[in-house]
């Protein structure tokens, strides 16, 4: 059974893992549409490798179920593995091969004839960027390591591809690269999974956004969405050089009737403040003139900022993602 245009290809219901005390995914129910980009964005450990486990038919779930393409995880693991490409977390490379033998040996397990499994192989590691090296993959970069493994995840065309922090270890220029053959995949109607810790990421690349803490999920929606309704329009970060001064700070701040919300949290063992308001930069001023902050000389260090997938977050569970 395959999925139609704008169909649900995946969907779970209430699914469930659990290791001893530990509930890693707890009662989880998403469904995800054909073609989309979908980014499960939470931080380590907030259960997100676990979630792709169970879908990609690698773990078996404590309770619920879910469909990937119809078939059940439970019921249907030869058809949903035929129809699905996985990126790892970790990567899973064949350290004795060669980076083009290692794309075709996946392509060979997949039934695609020689001469065309060695042409689009060439293809995948020209778009990469690793075409030509003929030492052992042993001997790449983790950059490298982790392209190839991307580029052996997309030899046999999967209608649906689980990237799991597919841009984890990688430099800027190499982070670059992927995302802009990530965004060149979502042209192609694949249905990408993108299981993330990196708002900027997410941001730029999901059409959804399913952000996970503690097993659970906490909020679903499109970036824009997501920020509209559970973030604010700016962000202002204050660090003071004494503790005593945020204290003064975070009582004038009651009385600004276009504060939205504020949280303190801590930076390298620095308490700030994190404000966030209604309006542009003109409310910068007004929050200064309205007595904010009533020595200029108490501030360490002040930030404006937009809006942002970490500040939904915050909002949400009162912590950063990278906490």
């Amino acid at each position: 059974m395959s999925a139609s245009k704008d169909s649900i290809v995946i969907e779970t219901k209430d699914l469930k893992k659990h290791f001893k005390e530990l509930k890693a995914v707890d009662g989880v129910s998403l469904k995800i549409r054909k073609g989309e980009l979908f980014s499960i964005l939470g931080p380590n450990g907030a259960g997100k490798t676990t979630l792709a486990r169970m879908l990609t038919t690698v773990l078996t779930p404590t309770a619920g179920d879910a469909t990937v393409n119809g078939h059940s995880i439970l019921t249907g693991k030869n058809e949903i593995v035929k129809k699905i490409g996985v990126c790892p977390q970790v990567i899973t490379i064949y350290e004795v091969l060669r980076a083009e033998e290692n794309v075709e040996f996946i392509a060979a397990m997949h039934g695609i004839p020689r001469l065309e499994a060695k042409k689009k192989a060439k293809k995948l590691l020209e778009d990469f960027g690793i075409a030509g090296r003929k030492d052992w993959s042993k001997h790449f970069s983790g950059g490298m390591k982790r392209r190839l493994n991307f580029a052996m995840s997309l030899i046999f065309e999967p209608e649906i591809l689980f990237l799991d922090e597919p841009t984890a270890g990688l430099d800027p220029q190499a982070r670059r690269l992927v995302w802009d053959f990530i965004r060149d995949l979502k042209s192609k109607d694949i249905t990408i999974i993108l299981m993330t810790h990196d708002m900027i990421e997410a941001d730029s690349l999901s059409d959804r956004v399913a952000i996970i803490d503690q097993g659970k999920i906490i909020a679903v929606g499109t970036p824009t969405e997501l920020k509209d309704k559970y973030g604010s329009d700016n962000v202002l970060e204050v660090s003071f050089n004494k503790q005593e001064d945020l204290k003064v700070v975070k009582n004038n701040i009651q009385n600004i009737p276009f504060v939205v919300n504020w949280s303190e949290t801590s930076r390298k063992e620095r308490k700030m403040l994190l404000i966030s308001f209604q309006g542009g930069l003109k409310n910068i001023v007004r929050l200064l003139q309205q007595g904010l902050i009533e020595n200029i000389d108490e501030v360490e260090n002040m930030k404006f900022r937009q809006n942002s997938l970490e500040d939904v977050f915050l909002n949400l569970t009162g912590r950063r993602l990278r906490d």
